[in-house]
């Protein structure tokens, strides 16, 4: 068994049956291209070894299991590439009709998932994503308006995804245990504020959020004249605007 390096935010799960439930939620056909982040020993991979797909990449920054994984996955149909999934360039790399899946590792997990958001073409050559975050981080990027975990994250990812919780997975399933449980995601690319330059969502999110208990009125000073316009209320606060008032907004910049 390997033994994870703390570095590397490595949590392993080896119960099959839970890795073939998480591969039940990971259709393909024989024109996608699926796409493993931290594969580690190739558990899940095994699964998604024995699917349909025209290419199948690992992207795994261990050294260290590498071999393992050359050896377990000898086939011309798959690319396993040694390097860090945040060095990797997937805007210039993806291929169409990919489909990115993995346990991401928790202490890059949002820096990668803004990577993937913050795109500079949309909708972007990935078909779907599903992945697993710490289970209080995928609460924050689902949560909706007049909810304590909505935040900047939810706001930024929920304009351009469509996100479906699958399933939690309690932290006696990983090894070695962390302290807290995981959650499975599934993202699908939305298009409808596609239009709406994702900087400055992004941006307007982060000032209405950088103090949540004042006002908008307050936080979006530099904008009031954008949300009179656009009637909306300037003593309500961030957590109570929907995802379509800020991308009004942004657009209106």
């Amino acid at each position: 068994m390997i033994i994870k390096k703390k570095s590397l935010g490595q949590n392993f799960i080896y119960d099959k049956n839970f890795l073939k439930k998480i591969s039940n939620f990971i259709s393909s056909e024989s024109n996608n291209t699926l796409i493993e982040i931290g594969p580690g020993p190739g558990t899940l991979t095994e699964f998604l070894f024995k699917k349909k797909f025209r290419k199948l990449i690992l992207i795994e920054k261990d050294q260290r299991l590498i071999s393992t994984l050359t050896k377990k996955f000898l086939d011309k149909n798959v690319n396993i590439i040694n390097i860090d999934a945040l060095e990797f360039e997937f805007e210039k790399n993806l291929i169409k009709n990919s489909i990115i899946v993995g346990n991401l590792p928790f202490n890059i997990s949002v820096e990668l998932l803004y990577k993937w958001t913050k795109t500079k073409k949309w909708p972007p050559q990935q078909i779907k994503m599903v992945l697993m975050f710490q289970k209080e981080v995928a609460d924050r990027i689902i949560a909706l308006p007049n909810c304590k975990a909505y935040g900047k994250l939810s706001v930024v990812v929920q304009s351009r995804y469509i996100i479906k919780k699958l399933i939690d997975v309690p932290s006696v399933l990983f090894t070695p245990a962390p302290k807290v449980d995981g959650t499975i995601l599934e993202f699908m690319p939305l298009n409808e504020y596609k239009e709406v330059d994702i900087n400055k969502i992004d941006k307007v999110a982060k000032m209405a959020f950088s103090q949540r208990r004042k006002k908008i009125k307050n936080n979006l000073n530099e904008y009031i004249h954008i949300i009179k316009q656009l009637d909306i209320d300037e003593n309500l606060r961030a957590e109570n605007l929907s995802i379509l008032n800020y991308c009004n907004i942004a657009r209106l910049i």
